[in-house]
């Protein structure tokens, strides 16, 4: 560990404030909880509010894994996790089975998450009635008030202009039947994984200054009306071009020199593992 630097970077101060808003978020599913973001040596809104989560709940023992977009090696994870080993000296993985806490930029992993893991998302916009109210103060009412008749309207005006609802990704989900939740950017593909998980899942949004949770064995659905059920995204008649799998999330690739498009896994760790066996 780097000796010009606190465990994990923050004091020990603030990372006790972060934990307290996570308790706080963790015993009451899906409502926000304001914190006090902290500055870090990475610009707002490039994952600070997950990094401050990890950073106040990794100890010298834990494996951090960092994925972005299911990818291991992209440039996102590879520094968020070298900012952290820097800070800690713990144990990173690309394994998500060998991780205890994994930091996640719009993706959760194909491998089912046990109850000793944490996921840790990081969120640009946490606030799930952004797209339907701009006000924060008419947002925190509508939620007190379990107001949510705007979203419905907006999934309803998607079905009558498309025939079916069009967002793909931060699809809002109710937890225990009382506040509506941005799952963060994930696909829609990941959104089902989020009900009666045994992980749990926490949610930071750095610039927002909120966190939120969803414990494990928590009961989550999407928005849907009741003749026209959620549906995640399929890849029909498509496999990974590498571990030939037809049942996770698939990522749409391009080959410049060839002229050839191709399917391949989103999550790398999982594709390497399927290669494997």
């Amino acid at each position: 560990m780097n000796p010009n630097y606190n465990f994990a970077f923050l004091d020990e101060g603030s990372k006790r404030e972060i934990r307290r808003a996570t308790l706080k978020a963790v015993a009451i599913p899906g409502y926000q909880v304001p914190f006090g973001s902290r500055e870090l040596p990475i610009g707002r809104g490039w994952g600070t509010g997950g990094i401050q989560l990890t950073l106040s709940l990794i100890g010298p023992d834990d494996v951090l894994k960092v994925i972005d977009q299911g990818s291991d090696e992209s440039v996102n994870a590879v520094n968020i996790k070298k900012f952290v080993a820097l800070c800690t000296d713990v144990k990173t993985t690309t394994h998500t089975r060998e991780a205890t806490l994994i930091q996640t930029r719009h993706r959760i992993p194909e491998v089912p998450m046990t109850n000793d893991q944490i996921l840790v998302l990081q969120v640009p916009i946490p606030e799930p009635l952004r797209v339907v109210e701009t006000r924060e103060e008419l947002t925190k009412r509508m939620h007190a008030e379990k107001d949510y008749a705007p979203m419905w309207l907006q999934l309803y005006e998607s079905l009558i202009r498309y025939g079916r609802v069009t967002i793909s990704t931060e699809y809002p989900c109710m937890v225990e039947d009382r506040y509506l939740l941005n799952p963060s950017p994930i696909p829609r593909f990941d959104t089902p994984k989020l009900y009666d998980a045994e992980c749990l899942y926490l949610f930071g949004a750095g610039r927002e200054k909120k966190i939120y949770a969803i414990p494990p064995h928590t009961k989550v659905s999407p928005l849907a009306f009741d003749d026209v059920p959620f549906q995640r995204e399929t890849f029909p008649g498509k496999r990974c071009r590498l571990c030939g799998s037809a049942d996770t999330y698939l990522d749409e690739m391009f080959d410049s020199a060839t002229g050839e498009r191709f399917y391949q896994c989103s999550d790398t760790s999982y594709c390497q593992e399927m290669r494997a066996r």
